[in-house]
């Protein structure tokens, strides 16, 4: 009786597998609209859909700095009707929260990686009639004023954030920081001369570069940009700073397996497509698809540093 009630249960999972899906799929992008969530999740639904035939309802559910819409997917229904597009702050959360002695909204664990569909490193920028010509220069002055020359980033522990502090960590300076809610206005204020640097997704910066009115000074990529292939990066300058501003999609650690891999061809056929890879172009966004197994060993490694980082961050009272 046992052995042919778990065989029913088998057949019964493989058939809700086989019919899926049967109805339209949500996916949540934890900011508010026209950031990076966006410019790739859209995109990325549209041609998903295809293969899937059905729709996917694209919802904005922003709050927390991406923790609100975040949480909301990992403690969802895991039937994969409800997917992630996150950031790489998906990792700072669970670690943030602990440093200031609160319970965390989610963990790593309650989330099944997809697949990781973009990467790009931070760049360092500055205004082009600002004082800093190069990464020394900037260095030299920070270390004869600590803690006075200031930054903007997209807000406390954000993507921002940790990647100028891992680069301060790394040259043994202090900077100060002034966070923002989000990364659209930290760009207006260095144009606005209210702060003196800013670490930026390449995409938000390069109008600004290309425009003549922001300096490029280094990048935290292994390797140099193509969109900007003049700027060293901090690793070639000899500083040990990397940090990536990716986008990967999730779904609920308990989501069947037979519906994970559903979702994972469906992603592949997108994210590898002529279609999408000529959509991220036009945004200067390259395109880093990596399958689930190889995104969760490229994510294990970006949350030790970003776990590390944050570490060295400690407690941050918010002004």
């Amino acid at each position: 009786m046992h052995r042919a009630w778990w065989v029913a249960l088998v057949l019964c999972g493989s058939a809700v597998a086989q019919d899926y899906p049967s109805k339209p799929i949500t996916m949540v992008l934890p900011f508010p609209p026209g950031g990076v969530a966006e410019i790739v999740g859209r995109p990325l639904a549209s041609i998903m859909e295809k293969s899937l035939k059905q729709p996917i309802v694209l919802i904005n559910r922003p709050g927390a700095g991406g923790a609100v819409g975040m949480a909301s997917v990992a403690k969802g229904p895991a039937d994969g009707y409800t997917i992630l597009m996150g950031l790489s702050s998906i990792s700072i959360f669970p670690v943030s929260d602990r440093i200031n002695g609160k319970t965390p909204p989610y963990e790593l664990k309650d989330f099944a990686p997809i697949a990781l569909v973009t990467a790009d490193p931070t760049v360092l920028v500055v205004r082009a009639d600002g004082p800093y010509k190069t990464v020394k220069d900037f260095v030299d002055a920070a270390k004869a004023n600590p803690g006075k020359i200031n930054y903007s980033s997209s807000g406390v522990y954000g993507t921002l954030h940790v990647a100028m502090e891992i680069f301060a960590n790394a040259a043994g300076i202090k900077l100060f920081h002034i966070p923002y809610q989000g990364g659209g206005p930290a760009v207006t204020a260095l144009l606005a001369g209210q702060v003196e640097a800013s670490p930026q997704g390449p995409a938000a910066a390069i109008g600004q570069i290309k425009a003549g009115k922001m300096r490029a000074l280094a990048s935290w990529g292994t390797e140099r940009l193509k969109l900007l292939p003049d700027i060293p990066t901090f690793k070639e300058l000899g500083y040990d700073a990397e940090f990536y501003i990716w986008t990967g999609v999730f779904a609920p650690a308990t989501t069947p397996p037979a519906v994970i891999q559903k979702l994972r061809a469906a992603v592949k056929d997108a994210a590898t497509s002529e279609d999408f890879k000529a959509t991220m172009e036009k945004v200067s966004t390259p395109v880093a698809y990596l399958d689930a197994p190889e995104f969760q060993k490229y994510w294990d490694k970006d949350a030790a540093r970003l776990k590390s980082a944050l570490e060295k961050i400690g407690k941050v009272e918010e002004k």
